[in-house]
């Protein structure tokens, strides 16, 4: 494999293009992202605790105990206490370069550091200790990566480039291998279903890629599924990989199934053998984005537009999964943009883009009832939990008191600073 000199972000965003007075020459500028590496044992070195640090770019969230584990994207972890949840503390923030996703077993995160697998010993969470490194576990993080074994990306350098070509040539964006063009190099996408051992896992939102069951982690990719053992906390280590289709977005477990959300439809892989993930059906839909959440009898999936999955699709669809071999839809629902959602007893949350956070009566799925609204908000996904909810939002972080459903209440937030 060549190396890779840089990555063209989004469809090498042909920022201008014109024809000169010759007409048949064009003049095109891409914006390209160039890696900037480092050796794994220098990356190692800089996974430790901080202090606490500002929220910028959120990610993915989990929860655990009463700890919030909060993606600040491509930079690491905040650990938030909300003890109190109408004054949450910012109590410490782990340094992961390059991390998208997070989740935590017993007193142990777990965050990718680009293409490796960092294991990290919370036990005190202002001085959190880097336990374990497990290396080139995530390839498809970034295309060819996982060849250079001693190296991992640490930052990326922008790079404006101009070409003029007869109109006739084309452009060869990926320089014969050495450019990789990748479609959103910084939108990256853990729910809990038990614990394993008498360890407790946390629980995630409908953004998640990696989830926890029992003693095993499972990690989605662009294409395939991952098995990890975590028998031992400290120190997991890779099983297996499936393969699952093109697109995949998103993970979420529920009891001996997992949920798989892609572009193009919904998998479900059942795990009575730990190790040997089995797909049991699927549901093909039209493109669009594609976080899941189940219970025993349905499944709800919500499509967006507006996105690099494309399509012009924003609703939520019901699925009877009663025979997992053979999802059948049995309601959809107009939304207006919605993102990650949950499912606690009979409440559904969607969070619903720019129409905010939205509760409703899903007692009967195939008749779901709107119960109550937080408006004014950019909702992007939501865990809640006996009466308070943790909402990830475009503008805050915000702690939601949904125990009259009806009337949801802000009882705190984290600001972002832009």
């Amino acid at each position: 494999m060549k190396p890779i000199t840089a990555i063209a972000c989004g469809l090498a965003l042909a920022a201008a293009a014109f024809f000169s007075c010759t007409k048949d020459t064009v003049t095109e500028t891409y914006t390209f992202y160039r890696p900037v590496f480092e050796t794994s044992d220098a990356a190692r070195n800089g996974i430790k605790s901080a202090a606490p640090q500002p929220v910028t770019n959120p990610g993915k969230l989990a929860i655990k105990g009463h700890y919030l584990y909060l993606t600040e994207l491509g930079k690491g972890v905040h650990i938030i206490d909300y003890s109190n949840p109408r004054t949450p503390k910012n109590i410490a923030f782990v340094a992961v370069p390059g991390n998208a996703d997070v989740a935590v077993r017993g007193n142990y995160l777990y965050a990718d550091c680009y293409t490796a697998l960092a294991v990290i010993d919370i036990t005190t969470p202002e001085s959190v200790k880097l336990q374990n490194f497990v290396n080139r576990v995530f390839p498809d993080r970034f295309s060819g990566l996982a060849s250079d074994t001693g190296k991992v990306i640490i930052k990326w350098e922008k790079v404006d480039t101009t070409i003029s070509r007869r109109f006739s040539e084309s452009f060869d964006k990926t320089q014969d291998g050495r450019v990789i063009v990748y479609n959103d190099m910084v939108a990256y996408s853990s729910n809990s279903a038990g614990s394993g051992g008498g360890v407790t896992n946390s629980k995630g939102g409908s953004m998640a890629r990696f989830a926890l069951v029992d003693d095993r982690m499972y990690a989605v990719g662009l294409s395939d599924l991952k098995v990890f053992n975590t028998v031992d906390p400290a120190a997991p280590f890779y099983v297996k990989t499936a393969q699952v289709g093109t697109g995949i977005e998103t993970i979420f477990p529920f009891k001996n199934n997992l949920f798989i959300g892609s572009q193009t439809g919904m998998f479900i892989y059942n795990i009575d053998s730990k190790d040997n993930p089995a797909l049991k059906g699927t549901f093909t839909h039209a493109r669009s984005c594609d976080p899941v959440v189940a219970d025993d009898t349905h499944a709800y999936v919500t499509l967006r537009s507006g996105t690099v999955c494309a399509g012009n699709t924003n609703q939520l669809d019901v699925l009877d999964v009663t025979s997992v071999t053979s999802p059948s839809l049995i309601k959809t629902y107009l939304m207006s943009n919605p993102h990650g959602l949950a499912k606690e007893g009979g409440l559904l949350f969607i969070c619903d883009g720019a129409a905010g956070l939205k509760i409703y009566d899903a007692a009967k799925p195939e008749d779901i009832k709107p119960l109550g609204t937080l408006k004014d908000i950019f909702a992007y996904d939501i865990i809640p939990l006996n009466g308070v909810a943790l909402l990830s939002a475009k503008d805050a972080f915000y702690f939601v008191d949904y125990t009259n459903a009806a009337n949801p209440v802000i009882l705190s937030q984290l600001s972002i600073t832009k």
